[in-house]
């Protein structure tokens, strides 16, 4: 496997239609996914002292952090309307190997700050909600 650009790695906001159509999210200059577990542990006396986990059971969610430079997209404007409204919708990331996860996510935070002489830019947390699916 050969490394990747990290700005290839996108992530990209659906238009409300079914089947969605995906629009970047422009301006974001980080963006970080992470993949978390609960576990159910089955541990008993026939385990030898070693604990025991049950595959497959548990939960599972994503998290995706990203931040960039606020350009005023329509997707930028759409994970806006979400934060305020705690309404969930489908998203997708985009990977440079052609990758790609889908699922859909509620907007956790949504952060923005600028300088006096500087740019706007933002922060933001997505949690998913149901299954993220590669496609």
């Amino acid at each position: 496997m050969t490394a990747q650009k990290g700005s290839a790695f996108l992530l990209k906001i659906g238009d409300g239609a079914q089947p969605p159509s995906y629009e970047t999210v422009a301006g974001l200059r980080t963006t970080q996914m992470s993949i978390n577990g609960d576990t159910v542990v089955v541990t008993s006396k026939e385990s030898g002292g070693w604990r025991d986990l049950l595959s497959g059971a548990g939960t599972r969610s994503v998290s995706v952090s990203a931040s960039g430079i606020f350009l005023g997209s329509s997707a930028e404007n759409g994970i806006r309307a979400h934060a305020l409204a705690g309404t969930i919708d489908d998203y997708e990331l985009s990977f440079e190997d052609g990758e790609k996860l889908r699922g859909r996510f509620l907007v956790q935070r949504l952060d923005y700050a600028g300088d006096f002489n500087g740019e706007r830019n933002y922060t933001l947390q997505l949690e998913s909600s149901g299954a993220v699916v590669p496609v």
